[in-house]
C-alpha cells in the first residue's frame, strides 16, 4: 500500500465529486413513465454508487416496494411526477444508512406536502434547501477527513513493523475513526427518529381518548 496523504485526499475529493447530486432544475417537470424514471435516475446517480455501471440505482421492483411500504405515493395513470422523483432521490441516499421504517418516519412530513405545489413550503423548496445544505457541508466534511487521516498517521509509529505493515495498520486506524463517526451519527439519527415516533404515538393515543368524550357531548 503506497497511498500517501495527498493521494488519499485527492482520491476522497474525487469520490465525493462522483456523488453528483441532482440540482432541482435538472429534475424533469413533466410526468414520467417507470422506464423513463429509472433511466433518469441511473444516468444521474450512477456515479454515487460503489461500482458505477454495475450497482442498481432504482429498479421497478424497488419502486413498487417503496409504494407498498408507504414511502411513496402511487403513480397517477402509471406516471410519476417531479414530487415522486424528489422523494425517490431522498430514499436513494437514506436507504444506505436507515431502515424502511425510519425512512418512513423521516419522510412523513414531506409526503404530507406531496403535490401541494402552490404551498409556500412545497417539496421543491424542501429539496432545494437540502441541496444547499449539502453543498455547504462539503468543505467542512473534507477538513474533518483530513484531520482524521492525519491522526491515523500518528498511530503504530513506535511498533516494530515494516513500512508496508505500518501503512496497512494506519489505514486500519483511519477506517476505524471513520466507522466510529458513522456509528455515532447513525445512532443519533435513530434516537431522534425514535423520539418522533414515540411523540406521534402519544399524540395518537391522546386523540383517541378525546374522541369518545366529544362523541358523547355531541349526543
Amino acid at each position: 500500500m503506497t497511498i500517501d496523504n495527498d493521494d488519499l485526499i485527492n482520491s476522497i475529493m474525487a469520490s465525493l465529486g462522483r456523488i453528483d447530486a441532482i440540482k432541482l432544475e435538472d429534475i424533469p417537470n413533466i410526468d414520467l413513465y417507470m422506464d423513463q424514471l429509472t433511466t433518469f435516475m441511473d444516468e444521474r446517480l450512477k456515479k454515487a454508487t460503489r461500482h458505477p455501471g454495475e450497482d442498481k440505482i432504482l429498479t421497478k421492483t424497488m419502486i413498487n416496494n417503496y409504494a407498498k411500504n408507504d414511502l411513496l405515493p402511487p403513480p397517477v395513470r402509471k406516471k410519476y411526477s417531479k414530487d415522486h422523483l424528489i422523494l425517490l432521490i431522498f430514499i436513494f441516499y437514506l436507504k444506505n444508512i436507515l431502515s424502511i421504517n425510519d425512512i418512513q418516519t423521516l419522510l412523513e412530513p414531506l409526503k404530507n406536502r406531496f403535490h401541494h405545489s402552490d404551498d409556500e413550503l412545497n417539496l421543491s423548496k424542501i429539496y432545494e434547501l437540502a441541496y444547499e445544505l449539502q453543498k455547504e457541508e462539503l468543505e467542512p466534511c473534507i477538513d474533518d477527513l483530513k484531520k482524521k487521516y492525519e491522526k491515523s498517521l500518528t498511530t503504530f509509529e513506535d511498533d516494530n513493523l515494516s513500512d508496508d505493515e505500518k501503512k496497512k495498520m494506519q489505514m486500519f486506524s483511519f477506517i476505524t475513526l471513520l466507522s466510529y463517526d458513522v456509528y455515532v451519527k447513525k445512532l443519533l439519527i435513530e434516537k431522534i427518529l425514535d423520539n418522533i415516533t414515540g411523540a406521534d404515538d402519544e399524540a395518537a393515543k391522546e386523540k383517541k381518548k378525546e374522541k369518545p368524550a366529544k362523541d358523547k357531548k355531541s349526543k
